[in-house]
């Protein structure tokens, strides 16, 4: 049986408990062709059906203690799929974030310049993966899945995979504003100074998604935070990004409990 090589997949780097398997797909070892090469994990980007189920069943043959993968309809929003075993059936999950206390069942979002996020308790009850593209990140959907948890904020894990950085993510000033105008008036002049200037564009800033989503994390007790380093405009080889590419496919962002 064909398996992905350790090169497909990039573990997160973190000090999650024993029974946790978190990890980021790269878009190395798959069926997918140009555009999408190789192992494009999203229906919704015109790729060949049978090449992303085949990408698909790949990646579930190759985690160890998985059983099944909670995919989503990502619709940049703020809503939150609290999934078992009986959530596969359910036709068009709309959803920017699903959490899961179910061994062998992986939370699971797609990027490609997103920030994905994967959480865990330190006791290892429950884990969430979260899409936190910019219009998610400043509605609430980290501060609201975090909130799904049993656990305490301070006792919560979070790893950052791969994102675009702060020299790549190019915004308008609308964007900077919405951020500011939503944070705790404490936090505003924090959250200003993750917009850099683009003194060659004016009114466009280059904002740091990672940084903004720490800024959120932190506010509400959330301060176990890793990972923050994988740029996926900057390393083609290894991962998919929109801004740059345009039409592509998408990485998965996963974590489950091991059966």
């Amino acid at each position: 049986m064909y398996l992905l090589s350790n090169a497909s997949l990039i573990a997160a780097d973190w000090p999650a408990p024993d029974n946790i398997a978190a990890f980021t797909t790269t878009r190395l070892g798959g069926h997918s062709i140009a555009p999408y090469q190789q192992f494009n994990l999203a229906e919704h980007v015109h790729d060949q059906p049978s090449a992303v189920a085949s990408n698909r069943q790949l990646l579930l043959q190759s985690a160890k203690g998985l059983s099944r993968i909670q995919w989503l309809d990502q619709v940049h929003g703020t809503a939150i799929i609290e999934a078992d075993m009986t959530t596969e059936a359910m036709v068009g999950l709309r959803a920017d974030a699903s959490i899961t206390s179910v061994a062998g069942l992986a939370c699971a979002v797609l990027t490609a310049d997103c920030l994905p996020l994967l959480v865990c308790d330190r006791a290892g009850h429950q884990v969430a993966a979260i899409h936190a593209g910019w219009r998610g990140l400043v509605a609430g959907v980290v501060e609201a899945t975090c909130a799904k948890f049993k656990a305490q904020n301070n006792e919560l894990l979070v790893w950052f995979g791969p994102a675009i950085s702060l020299s790549n993510f190019e915004v308008g000033e609308e964007v900077r504003r919405v951020f500011i105008e939503r944070a705790a008036k404490s936090l505003q002049q924090q959250t200003s100074d993750v917009f850099v200037p683009n003194y060659n564009k004016r009114g466009h800033y280059f904002a740091d998604l990672y940084q903004l989503a720490r800024i959120r994390l932190n506010a509400i007790g959330v301060t176990n935070i890793y990972g923050g380093g994988l740029c996926s405009f900057n390393d083609s080889e290894r991962f998919y990004s929109y801004r740059r590419d345009g039409e592509t496919g998408r990485m998965a962002t996963l974590i489950y409990k091991r059966l």
